[in-house]
């Protein structure tokens, strides 16, 4: 790693958190793909592909709810810049025999700075709004392996993690 690599750039001279200045860096198409998951019985999971949730259509709500928290990333961490976002979407894996939801959300820029940090957000509201919604069903779900999968754009060019 270059000790450039190595600079906190959320912090300034004197090791206080500031804001990234990024008004000199190009606008550039930023893509960011999350993934996460929540495991439960295969029995809740089963309720929730078959619509049979009392609180409604959870990965409907669950989807517009990681739309929702994407774009209100920079609301909910301090130094995010807020951006425009080009496209925010979500996308379930179910796994009847394991009981384990997977949610992979990817976020869509142009811009001067990148969007892993929405794309992480959508990911975690979806699976803290399936928990909400299913909570009265089976409380000892668990949410688990929230990770950036790749980005693409900007400075950095493309960084995919390593399976």
């Amino acid at each position: 790693m270059s000790q450039k690599s190595k600079k906190l750039s959320h912090l300034d001279a004197q090791g206080r958190a500031r804001m990234v200045d990024v008004s000199d860096k190009p606008d550039t198409k930023r893509v960011a793909i999350a993934q996460g998951a929540i495991a439960m019985s295969p029995q809740t999971l089963r309720l929730i592909t078959t619509d049979k949730i009392a609180k409604g259509d959870v990965l409907t709500v669950a989807k517009l709810a990681g739309v929702m928290g994407a774009k209100k990333t920079s609301d909910l961490i301090p130094l995010c810049h807020p951006i425009p976002l080009d496209a925010i979407d979500l996308e379930f894996q179910p796994d009847l025999k394991t009981g384990r939801l997977t949610v992979t959300a990817t976020a869509t820029s142009t811009g001067k700075t990148g969007v892993e940090m929405e794309a992480l957000t959508a990911c975690a509201v979806a699976l803290l709004t399936v928990y909400d919604m299913c909570k009265s069903a089976e409380r000892g779900m668990v949410i688990e392996e929230i990770k950036l999968l790749e980005k693409r754009g900007g400075r950095s060019g493309l960084w995919k993690r390593e399976l």
